[in-house]
C-alpha cells in the first residue's frame, strides 16, 4: 500500500503539469497564437489524441524491454522540457504573434506560423510523448503493488484503480481552478512555469518509493508471439490439411493434433475463436509458425477483449468536447458568480468535484453494497461499470444540444452575435454537460484501466492498461474526424459549414451534438452485442492458476 500510495500523489503531480495548461490550451491558441476556434480545437484534440496513444508505446516497452520503473523516469524528463520550450515561448514577446486590440469577432488575425508555429507544435508533441510514456508506464506500475493471488490483494487493487482516478481529478482540481486563474490573469508564462516545476518535482518524489517498489521483469515483445500465432493461422487456414502441423516449442501446453476431437483441450479455455487453435501444431515445418498453446490462449484473448476497446472509443470522442467547444461557449457567457468572475476554463471543476465525492462513495460504500447482494468479489463488473460510463455519455450530448439552443437563442434575442461582449445567460448552464461527461468519465476510465489490466495476459499488462488511454486517443481523433467531415459534408449543401470561421454564434453546434448523441446511442447497442457474450477470465480456474504462477516467477522485488 505504501508503494502504491507513493504512485498515486506522482498522478496527482503529473495530472496537474498536463491539465494546467490542457484545459486552458484551445483558449490560448485562439486568443494568443489567433488559430481559429475549430482550427483550435482541432489541435487540441489532435495534441491530446497523440499524448493518449503514445501510451501505447510507453506500455509496450515497459512491457517488452524497460521497465514501468524506467519508463516513468524517462517519460517524465521529455514532458520537462516539452513544458520548458512552451514556458519560454509564452514568456518571450517575440516568439508569439502580435496582440490583437480588436473587439469585433469576425476581425482576421494574423496566425501563428513558421518558426513560431514549429516552436509551439515542437513543446507540444514533446509533452505529449512525456505524457504517452506516463499514461503507459504508472496505472501499471501501482497495479503491480499488489498481490493478486490473494482476494484481500484483488480488491486492493480495485480500489487503486479508483483512487488513481480520485488522484486524477485531485490533479485537475488544482489545474482548472489555481492554475487556469495563473494563466487568465497573471500570463501564460506563469502557468506553463507552474506545469514545468510540477512536473519537475514528481520526479524526486517517485524515487522516494523506489525501495519498497515490486517491479515486473521484461519478458520480450508480446506483440511477436500475437502476430505468429495470427499468421500461423492464417496460414494453416488456407493449407491443404495435409499440410497442416500441429505444436510445438514448449514442453509443456502441447497439443498433439489438429483433429477437432483432440483439439478440446484448447478449446476447453476458451469456446470463442476457435479460428486460432489452428495455430498449435506438431512438428511444424518453420519455426516461425510453432505456437505453444499457452501462445494461442494468449492471442485469443486479447482478441476478446478489443471488440470492448472499440466500443469505449465514441463514449471518449463525447469526453473530448470538455476541452475544446464546451470552453469556448462558456467564454462567450456570463462567467460571474456574484463578484467572482470564473476563467471558462475553470468549467471542468464542476465534474471533478463531483468525481471526488463520487469515487469514496463508490469504493467504501456502493461496491461493499453490491458485493453484499451480487455475492461476487467484483459487486459491479469492469463491463457494468464501462456501460454506465456510455448510457450517461448519451445523455450528456443531448444536455449539450439543448443548452446550446438555448445560448444561441440569448445571443439573437440580445442582438450579440457579432460582439465580443458576453451573453446575458450564465455559464453554468454549460456546467451540466460537464456533470454528465465527468460521471462518465469516472465510470469509464476506471472501468476501462482495472478490465484490461486484468484480464490481459501477464506478459503485456502495461501495453494492455495503455489501451484505456488509446481509447482515448482515438475519441479525439475521431473528434477532429467528425468536425473535419461535417464541415466538408455540410459545405455541399450550404454556403456555410456547420462548424467554420472565427464566430462560434454562427456555428450549427446544437446539431453536431445531437449528431454525437445518435452515434452514441448506436454506439451503446454495438457494446451491449459484445458485453453480454463476454466471460471473465476469473471464471476459468486453469488459466487464473497459470497467471497466478506467472506472475510469480516474473516480479521482482
Amino acid at each position: 500500500m505504501l508503494a502504491a500510495a507513493i504512485v498515486l500523489v506522482v498522478e496527482v503531480l503529473e495530472n496537474l503539469a498536463y491539465l494546467a495548461n490542457t484545459s486552458n490550451l484551445v483558449l490560448y491558441l485562439s486568443k494568443f497564437m489567433h488559430f481559429s476556434p475549430s482550427s483550435s480545437a482541432n489541435i487540441v484534440t489532435n495534441f491530446m489524441g497523440t499524448a493518449f496513444v503514445l501510451a501505447l508505446v510507453g506500455g509496450f516497452l515497459a512491457d517488452a524491454f524497460f521497465t514501468t520503473y524506467s519508463i516513468y523516469l524517462i517519460s517524465a524528463a521529455i514532458e520537462f522540457a516539452g513544458l520548458l520550450i512552451l514556458t519560454l515561448q509564452a514568456h518571450i514577446t517575440s516568439l508569439k504573434p502580435p496582440v490583437s486590440t480588436s473587439t469585433n469577432r469576425n476581425t482576421r488575425l494574423e496566425q501563428a506560423d513558421g518558426g513560431k508555429a514549429a516552436m509551439l507544435f515542437i513543446g507540444l508533441y514533446l509533452v505529449a510523448l512525456g505524457v504517452g510514456g506516463i499514461k503507459g508506464s504508472l496505472p501499471p506500475h501501482g497495479a503491480e503493488q499488489f498481490d493478486e493471488s490473494t482476494q484481500t490483494g484483488r480488491k486492493q487493487r480495485s480500489s487503486f484503480f479508483n483512487y488513481y482516478v480520485f488522484c486524477l481529478s485531485c490533479g485537475a482540481l488544482v489545474a482548472v481552478t489555481f492554475v487556469v486563474w495563473i494563466e487568465d490573469n497573471k500570463g501564460w508564462q506563469w502557468g506553463f512555469g507552474i506545469a514545468t516545476a510540477t512536473i519537475l518535482i514528481s520526479i524526486p518524489v517517485f524515487l522516494l518509493g523506489s525501495p519498497t517498489y515490486r517491479t515486473k521483469i521484461p519478458a520480450g515483445s508480446p506483440i511477436t508471439s500475437i502476430f505468429k500465432v495470427l499468421a500461423a493461422a492464417v496460414y494453416d487456414k488456407f493449407m491443404p490439411r495435409s499440410n497442416r502441423n500441429v505444436v510445438g516449442t514448449a514442453n509443456t501446453n502441447t497439443i498433439d493434433s489438429v483433429d477437432d476431437k483432440e483439439n478440446t483441450q484448447i478449446q476447453a479455455a476458451s469456446q470463442d475463436l476457435k479460428f486460432h487453435d489452428i495455430a498449435a501444431v506438431r512438428r511444424p515445418v518453420h519455426w516461425a509458425r510453432a505456437c505453444t498453446a499457452n501462445e494461442v490462449e494468449e492471442a485469443r484473448i486479447v482478441l476478446r477483449i478489443f471488440p470492448i476497446f472499440m466500443s469505449t472509443i465514441m463514449l471518449n470522442c463525447c469526453l473530448a468536447q470538455l476541452s475544446t467547444f464546451s470552453v469556448q461557449q462558456a467564454a462567450t457567457m456570463n462567467t460571474k458568480i456574484g463578484a467572482l468572475t470564473v476563467p471558462p476554463a475553470s468549467l471542468p471543476v464542476f465534474p471533478v468535484l463531483f468525481m471526488m465525492v463520487l469515487t469514496p462513495v463508490y469504493n467504501h460504500i456502493i461496491i461493499p453494497i453490491a458485493r453484499k447482494v451480487t455475492k461476487t468479489e467484483m459487486g459491479i463488473t469492469h463491463l457494468q461499470r464501462i456501460g454506465t460510463g456510455l448510457v450517461l455519455s448519451v445523455v450528456a450530448m443531448a444536455v449539450a444540444a439543448l443548452v446550446e439552443t438555448k445560448r444561441k437563442k440569448v445571443a439573437v434575442q440580445s442582438g450579440l452575435v457579432n460582439s465580443t461582449e458576453p451573453l446575458p445567460i450564465t455559464f453554468l448552464w454549460i456546467a451540466l454537460q460537464y456533470l454528465f461527461l465527468g460521471s462518465a468519465d469516472l465510470f469509464g476510465l476506471a472501468g476501462m484501466m482495472e478490465f484490461f489490466f486484468t484480464e490481459a495476459p501477464f506478459s503485456m499488462r502495461s501495453l494492455a492498461t495503455a489501451l484505456s488511454w488509446a481509447s482515448l486517443a482515438m475519441g479525439y481523433y475521431l473528434s477532429s474526424v467528425l468536425v473535419s467531415m461535417i464541415n466538408n459534408v455540410t459545405s455541399t449543401f450550404r454556403h456555410t459549414p456547420w462548424l467554420f470561421g472565427s464566430n462560434l454564434n454562427h456555428y450549427h453546434l446544437e446539431r453536431f451534438y445531437w449528431l454525437m448523441c445518435v452515434l452514441s446511442v448506436l454506439n451503446f447497442l454495438h457494446y451491449l452485442l459484445w458485453a453480454r457474450r463476454y466471460r471473465y477470465r476469473y471464471t476459468r480456474p486453469r488459466n487464473h492458476h497459470l497467471e497466478v504462477q506467472t506472475a510469480n516467477r516474473s516480479s521482482e522485488v
